[in-house]
């Protein structure tokens, strides 16, 4: 096993990060930048298809990695059909509802796609994804909306809110299907999940928008309100769905989706800054209260990871007003790639089930 290499790729919308691991030894990593320049004559994701895989094979060529030493092929899971976590092979069905897909169109939904056109290549490689977006565990209880014309679904962060419980279950010397936990994840968008023995029975759909406000995306907003904004025709559907999903949030409130750049604001005095950016903290502090009133109270840890988790400020303000409910643990970072590559190789070394799509 020992040249045998992981090749992950996660698409994202204005960058592809590839990766190449020696088990768990990341021994090569890139994150491609693409500007609006080169995605502007693309008309859907998945028509950047054959310009993505390009730049990731020119890319791999240039940086001299060995290709027929890869054997695993991971790709970042986009939005298919509703599925349990796992290891799932990349399959033709997998590949038309990657393609077509039933729920909507997200750059990730390019990872499997590329992952196994690579594969494909190579002498003695297979493509795989893992714990796609819409890994969907939740109990029935927590689908009703409270209108049967809608119902909640189970759209989140699942790669790395999996991936970062059970790396905490490691370091805790326990088994990840032990411990109730919530992991709250806070990127670009924000998914709080209720992991209870292995499952996220309950989690906001982070993409469509529900829950705490996050850089670029409005959060859960007072219904009626909505509603009646919806009406006046002073914006197109367009329009609305900017404002709500990529404009919305601090975004909106603060001209800028970076948290780092509010988080200098705060650090300069800046008082409008201050509230919104602790606005953010409290609403996620909210979600972390009710699940654990989903986990009935019986909190083994509060897990607090990505991007804006590199903020110690931020953190603090949550765990301020949630360290009553359990231990608070601070896990930095998307750690996507790593998620990957830590899946990819429990596939090598047979410790978990490839599941069929």
């Amino acid at each position: 096993m020992e040249n045998i290499l992981i090749l992950a790729i996660n698409p994202g919308s204005t960058s592809t990060k590839i990766a190449v691991f020696k088990n768990l030894e990341q021994i090569f990593t890139k994150n491609i930048k693409h500007s609006n320049g080169d995605l502007a004559s693309f008309e859907k994701i998945t028509d950047q298809f054959e310009f993505r895989k390009d730049v990731i094979h020119k890319v791999l060529k240039d940086e001299g990695v060995e290709m027929e030493d890869i054997h695993i092929v991971m790709g970042r899971g986009g939005l298919i059909r509703p599925i349990p976590s796992g290891v799932y092979a990349v399959n033709e069905k997998m590949k038309e509802d990657l393609r077509n897909s039933p729920i909507g169109e997200h750059a990730s939904n390019l990872g499997g796609l590329i992952a196994d056109y690579i594969a494909h290549e190579l002498p003695n490689a297979k493509a795989y994804i893992a714990d796609p977006v819409v890994v969907d565990e939740m109990k029935e209880i927590a689908r009703i909306s409270g209108s049967p014309l809608f119902e909640r679904r189970s759209v989140f962060h699942a790669l790395n809110q999996k991936a970062t419980a059970r790396r905490h279950a490691e370091i805790q010397d326990k088994e990840y299907e032990e411990l109730n936990l919530i992991v709250a994840h806070l990127g670009g968008g924000i998914s709080v999940g209720a992991h209870k023995k292995g499952r996220v029975i309950d989690v906001n759909h982070a993409i469509g928008g529900e829950g705490a406000f996050s850089p670029e995306r409005a959060g859960t907003l007072p219904t009626i309100d909505l509603a009646e904004l919806c009406y006046t025709g002073k914006y197109t559907f367009k329009e609305l769905k900017k404002m709500l999903i990529g404009g919305g949030g601090l975004s909106a409130y603060l001209g800028t989706n970076s948290a780092y750049e509010v988080e200098q604001m705060v650090k300069n005095g800046d008082e409008k800054a201050t509230l919104i950016y602790d606005a953010m903290a409290y609403q996620v502090s909210k979600m972390i209260g009710e699940m654990t009133a989903v986990l009935e109270g019986e909190v083994d840890g509060i897990l607090i990871t990505g991007g804006v988790a590199y903020d110690k400020w931020f953190c603090e303000r949550i765990r301020m007003r949630v360290h009553s409910f359990a231990p608070v643990f601070i896990y930095p970072g998307e750690n996507e790639m790593e998620a990957l590559a830590m899946n990819g190789y429990r596939v090598m070394l047979g410790e978990t089930e490839v599941k069929e799509y």
